[in-house]
């Protein structure tokens, strides 16, 4: 049983009585014993609070809140949930322990002392978990995926992460990435593979790997992510659950750095359901000391309560270079269509003109010029140089070629950013909203966009990941993956909306109106449920 101080006088003990029977995650880190140890005895319990899966954020809190269920049982159930789903490998650092303390503490409070701290942090108790990239939490590691950062330790909190905290959320984890967010896969040398619980034979998408599949697989309800070319959309989309990328500057990236790989890296999260990324855009949204992009503030949770007025949407189902769309992904656009016309909606096939070359070409020398920036860090905190032995093939090349890169490469790829902004600000004129496919094909298999293979069969690959969702990182627009169709394989083929800047609000109440027309939520994959 999870170990509760007999202080907490306003529990409910019908929800206590799930927990009997089984052997709380708190007390198994409470009597020093290892998950690892005992991974068979959890293989056959039954986990703790059934419930706990079919709830969301938003449900999560307010039942903390009204005290049906207490922050220790929370995290008893998303830590077993953790071991006892093990197989997708998506854990890359262990904050438990601190978590468990955490939720203990909180639980120990009388229910006047919790409903003080409920008035300024609306999500406390909450179990959350940080993607494992270019986002730090005080005295814990983040490793970038990365040999070469396995150890790196944050001497602070990142902006994001103090206001996560404020909000109440229990951070339990980070989750697995590929080394420097640098495929649209989650595979590398230093964690493994992460599997995709809907086919563990394919990939989970990437960069935010570990964050979809934490979602998916119903170990938490919400994740961080980040997306600086498809990462938040791409896992979305091929592991069935909702993501959206916000527009550049609407979410903080600092106190380090404004802009991560100039401009084109965002963070976010990955949810369920949509009324949770617009509760925790809410909460983390704003200026930061130091950014100089201004965002009108708008109200997210009303916006998702009205459906939006008729709008005008152009799809864009062609690849950039050209090159084929899988029929799969062209069957999700026809069924998309048909269900945004019977919502009331003009749909019309129309594409803007992109300097797509020039575009493509600035994206190589960013994301590589910002990879070659974390290593020279990394060299000075280290004071030694990095080896070759270090890093996967793919990326020391990206490493070496940056450093070849002139002032006036780099002027010219932000340059080639804007013009291809202007190019999507004029479409938006015409046009409320884009839908396209997410990625030209369903989930690939795993091996597929390794880091460790030939450069030009990476190539080959990748650019069937992120070309089209690349474009609204480069452009800095909003753009979301919604789980609105799947395959004949029951693979998730996520459909991919964008709008002009600073139109969050727009995309939320399109995903809100689809979330109601065809509910996604109970769709669960065969290897959980």
């Amino acid at each position: 049983m999870a170990i509760i101080d007999p202080k907490v006088d306003d529990v409910d003990r019908r929800r206590r009585q799930l927990l009997k029977g089984s052997l709380g995650t708190g007390a198994l880190i409470a009597s020093g014993l290892s998950f690892t140890a005992n991974a068979s005895a959890w293989k056959n319990a039954s986990l703790p609070l059934p419930e706990y899966e079919s709830w969301d954020v938003t449900d999560m809190a307010a039942l903390l809140k009204s005290g049906e269920v207490t922050p220790l049982e929370l995290f008893d159930a998303a830590s077993a949930r953790f071991e006892q789903r093990k197989q997708f490998n998506l854990l890359s650092v262990n904050h438990f322990e601190q978590a468990r303390e955490s939720a203990q503490a909180l639980s120990n409070k009388t229910s006047e002392e919790r409903a003080v701290l409920y008035e300024n942090a609306p999500l406390l108790g909450v179990p959350f978990a940080l993607k494992d990239l270019h986002i730090q939490l005080k005295d814990t590691i983040t490793t970038n995926g990365s040999e070469f950062y396995k150890d790196a330790r944050a001497t602070q909190n990142s902006t994001l992460t103090d206001r996560y905290q404020a909000a109440g959320l229990n951070i339990l984890a980070k989750l697995t990435s590929p080394e420097f967010g640098q495929t649209a896969t989650t595979e590398s040398k230093l964690h493994g593979d992460t599997l995709n619980p809907w086919d563990v034979r394919y990939s989970s998408g990437g960069s935010s790997g570990g964050s979809a599949v934490a979602v998916a697989a119903r170990i938490l309800p919400a994740a961080h992510a980040s997306d600086g070319g498809g990462s938040i959309r791409i896992p979305a989309a091929h592991c069935g659950v909702f993501g959206l990328k916000p527009s550049r500057g609407l979410v903080p990236t600092g106190p380090k750095h404004m802009e991560g790989w100039m401009g084109l890296s965002v963070h976010n999260v990955i949810t369920r359901s949509v009324r949770d990324t617009a509760t925790l855009l809410s909460v983390t949204t704003g200026q930061e000391a130091g950014s100089r992009i201004p965002h009108q503030q708008h109200d997210y949770l009303q916006a998702i309560t009205q459906p939006p007025k008729r709008l005008k949407i152009a799809i864009m189902d062609s690849h950039p270079f050209g090159l084929p769309i899988d029929q799969d992904c062209l069957d999700g656009i026809e069924k998309t269509a048909a269900l945004l016309t019977s919502l009331g909606h003009h749909v019309e096939k129309a594409s803007p003109v992109l300097p797509i070359e020039s575009m493509f070409k600035g994206m190589g020398v960013a994301t590589s010029s910002g990879v070659l920036h974390a290593v020279r860090d990394r060299e000075a905190s280290l004071g030694r140089a990095a080896k070759e032995s270090e890093f996967s093939p793919i990326v020391w090349q990206h490493i070496q070629r940056a450093k070849t890169f002139t002032a006036q490469q780099v002027y010219d790829a932000r340059s080639a950013f804007d013009q291809g902004g202007k190019a999507f600000d004029q479409f938006f004129t015409q046009y409320d909203v884009i839908l396209s496919p997410v990625t030209t094909g369903p989930p690939p298999k795993i091996g597929e966009l390794t880091l460790y293979q030939p450069y030009e069969t990476f190539v080959q690959e990748v650019i069937k990941a992120s070309p089209i969702t690349a474009l609204f990182n480069m452009t800095g627009l909003p753009a979301m993956s919604v789980p609105l169709h799947w395959n004949a394989e029951n693979l998730p083929i996520g459909m991919h909306f964008a709008a002009g800047f600073g139109q969050e609000a727009l995309l939320l109440s399109l995903a809100a109106q689809l979330e109601s027309a065809l509910p996604w939520q109970n769709r669960v994959p065969s290897t959980i449920s």
